[in-house]
């Protein structure tokens, strides 16, 4: 079965605009990997201030090859044609979490 990975990014309350506004714009960077199957960025409503980036994967393998190429790739360097500097993280901080899916259901087709 697939495996799960979810990003949790604690994102203060000014930079929540900034931060869904670069996950709009990554222009599909990880839809197009091989082994991807989902993924959803999920804004909290409340008792927290931290986002949840769920990303699903056909296993290990797919997810560690995203890692080392293109999600490093676009993590690194200038911030874009000009070669400028990044621009700061919108996250404070982030902790990654594995999961295996063990079931699953889908909604029943009528």
């Amino acid at each position: 079965m697939s495996i799960v990975k979810i990003n949790a990014l604690t994102v203060p309350a000014e930079q929540r605009e900034v931060l869904e506004q670069r996950f709009a714009s990554r222009a599909g960077s990880v839809e197009n990997s091989d082994g991807f199957e989902w993924f959803e960025l999920l804004r909290p409503l409340e008792g927290t201030d931290q986002y949840l980036v769920y990303t699903r994967w056909r296993d290990e393998a797919a997810f560690q090859a995203w890692m080392e190429g293109p999600m490093k790739a676009a993590h690194q360097g200038g911030g874009g044609a000009g070669g400028g500097e990044r621009p700061a993280p919108a996250a404070s901080g982030s902790t990654l979490w594995s999961f295996e899916v063990v079931q699953q259901a889908a909604p029943k087709q009528g």
